[in-house]
């Protein structure tokens, strides 16, 4: 799967123009794909080659590609959005939470129940930043081992 990947990427590239720009994989669990400006690399996540079919790949592609067709000024607004669908995005989202399950060794939640997920376990006390926008022990997470 990784070499049809790969020359996806590389079609993908060529296409839209991305002359500038590397590919490659990386091991988050927590997002599907990554546009980095500062290296002028786009990667994708191992994990989700186990789960997705290679259209569910391309439109990752897509969407980083658009990235970084437009700029890092232009995040996800206006200008990313018509970028995105003019080079064939569609907008899809890709349930990071999901893959996240899938991938997590670490599973957390709060006293309300909300989910995280992490490869290592946290070395300190983290809350939840949905129950709270910044540090409370009140929303302490509690962890536990799942793989």
């Amino acid at each position: 799967m990784e070499s049809k990947v790969i020359a996806l990427a590389s079609e993908l590239f060529q296409k839209h123009g991305i002359v500038n720009y590397s590919f490659g994989f990386d091991r988050a669990i927590r997002r599907a794909g990554l546009c980095d400006y500062t290296k002028r690399r786009i990667t994708i996540s191992k994990h989700l080659l186990a789960g997705s079919n290679l259209d569910q790949i391309e439109q990752v592609l897509l969407h980083e590609i658009a990235h970084a067709l437009v700029g890092k000024s232009a995040g996800h607004g206006k200008i990313w959005r018509h970028k995105a669908s003019e080079i064939g995005y569609r907008h899809e989202r890709i349930d990071g939470s999901s893959l996240a399950a899938e991938v997590a060794k670490w599973r957390g939640s709060c006293p309300q129940n909300h989910e995280h997920y992490r490869s290592r376990k946290p070395q300190r006390p983290l809350s939840c930043k949905l129950c709270a926008p910044s540090f409370s022990r009140r929303y302490l997470i509690s962890w536990v081992e799942v793989r």
